[in-house]
């Protein structure tokens, strides 16, 4: 008995030890970016769960516009706050998903390698680009935030209608997928985490000339810092 309940901790330990152990913090204000701040509603914001929250948009001199999102838990808490991605929440209140590639993106930030999901989104006949990603117990996930990409495709194929089409893709593969990662990369799904998202609009742009300009933003948005400083500054502070 003792041996399977101490089997999660110590199958679910697994680290990268050549990453550092990090929070990602956002950076405001930026110099030629004006700020805006978007907040959330309470159901969203009691959805989440998180301690804290940054959400808004920043504008630059050249007209482009940046929505930023970013939510962290300082501790484990009830509910799962990766079950709202865009593929999931931005599709059940009318977004449809267009099909694009890539879609996801790697990026070296500030050190730190991270994978992050890249959407397109169109609702109505405006069209966003959309990045996010996460990390777990201060490093980034090694395993893809995409349990909910095919809720989203068949949710564009059909907009969800009634209380059984808006729970369309309870039995989709790739959801059930998601915690089999988890268990092979020995990552838990629980703990202290981090979702970040970032989204610009495209207009007749072609997407990929705007994705070298989202990359350069997020470097300049979110810098690193030591993941148990930061955990200890919010215990202490409670």
């Amino acid at each position: 008995m003792l041996a399977v309940w101490s089997f999660p901790r110590f199958w679910y330990s697994a680290t990268d030890g050549h990453k550092d152990y990090v929070w990602l913090a956002d950076r405001n204000p930026l110099p030629g970016w004006e700020y805006r701040e978007t907040p959330l509603s309470a159901a969203a914001e009691g959805a989440l769960a998180a301690d804290r929250i940054v959400t808004g948009e920043f504008r630059n001199d050249a007209g482009m516009v940046v929505r930023v999102f970013s939510a962290k838990r300082y501790s484990e808490k009830e509910g799962d706050m990766f079950a709202h991605t865009p593929d999931r929440c931005w599709t059940s209140v009318g977004w449809k998903l267009e099909p694009a590639r890539p879609d996801l993106v790697e990026l070296n930030l500030h050190g730190i390698p991270l994978v992050l999901e890249r959407r397109i989104f169109i609702h109505g006949t405006h069209r966003e680009l959309v990045y996010f990603g996460a990390l777990v117990g201060g490093q980034p996930l090694p395993y893809r935030l995409d349990q909910y990409l095919n809720i989203a495709a068949r949710r564009t194929a059909r907009p969800p209608s009634g209380i059984f089409g808006k729970m369309v893709g309870a039995l989709d593969a790739r959801f059930f997928g998601w915690p089999w990662k988890s268990f092979l990369n020995r990552r838990a799904l629980f703990g202290p985490k981090q979702f970040i998202r970032v989204s610009t609009p495209l207009s007749a742009v072609r997407p990929e000339d705007v994705d070298s300009a989202l990359k350069e933003f997020l470097s300049r948005w979110l810098s690193l810092v030591d993941y148990r400083r930061e955990l200890q500054q919010w215990q202490t502070s409670r």
